[in-house]
């Protein structure tokens, strides 16, 4: 069905806040995720639900329909794959791939993003780790830790990163701290809020917050040198 750009950005923005729960999304979060008002909020929510996308009711939230998640995973498809074909051909940090691909993913094709996931292999994740739905609205479950909960002494690869603001990216590339990265986890003080990290060479901390942004899986001691020589 066609969409407008404006209906596209709430679909999107409804489906990463309910993604990873199991409870609708508040007009609040909604509002917040598209920058509007509450009250434009849910004016645009009692619409969607007359168009069959989602489902509104008052002091309980909205969840999408099968057809309003339908045109949401469309749209993070496009989204990714624009984002991974950016940071791989033309070289764009991780840092940058975001606000383009979010210009862009509302003005390309679906057989142009087909091509483009082609031309890439057929890839499975995007340069933040984020799974890239399938043409069929398939997306693979990711059974990852956050690195907030990684104990004291223990070496882990970083594989998500949640947080796709610009400044947050390029703070955490300047410390060395990137996709597929190898971390050792010297330090961890929940309560000063605290966790530090040996990674390359250098020691980075972060405030525990930051690190629950980060999501990682454990690396043995054996294949950690291996790992880190491989980045």
């Amino acid at each position: 069905m066609e969409t407008s750009l404006t209906v596209e950005n709430y679909l999107k923005a409804i489906y990463r806040i309910t993604a990873e729960r199991d409870k609708p999304a508040a007009t609040g979060e909604v509002a917040a995720a598209v920058a509007v008002s509450p009250g434009a909020a849910t004016s645009m929510l009692k619409s969607l639900t007359e168009m069959g996308l989602a489902t509104h009711a008052r002091y309980e939230g909205v969840t999408l329909t099968d057809k309003g998640a339908a045109v949401a995973l469309g749209i993070i498809r496009r989204h990714r794959l624009i984002e991974l074909f950016l940071h791989r051909t033309l070289g764009l940090s991780w840092d940058e791939v975001h606000e383009e691909a979010e210009h862009m993913e509302h003005a390309v094709s679906d057989r142009l993003v087909d091509r483009i996931e082609a031309y890439l292999g057929y890839p499975k994740l995007d340069p933040h780790g984020d799974p890239i739905p399938s043409a069929e609205g398939v997306v693979a479950s990711l059974d990852y830790a956050a690195l907030a909960d990684a104990e004291r002494g223990a070496t882990v690869r970083i594989v998500r990163v949640s947080d796709q603001s610009a400044d947050f990216l390029r703070f955490l590339a300047d410390r060395g701290v990137a996709l597929n990265a190898v971390c050792e986890v010297v330090d961890r003080q929940p309560a000063a809020d605290m966790l530090e990290l040996r990674v390359g060479g250098q020691t980075v901390t972060l405030g525990l917050e930051a690190a629950r942004l980060l999501q990682v899986t454990p690396v043995s001691r054996e294949t950690a040198t291996i790992s880190s020589a491989d980045i």
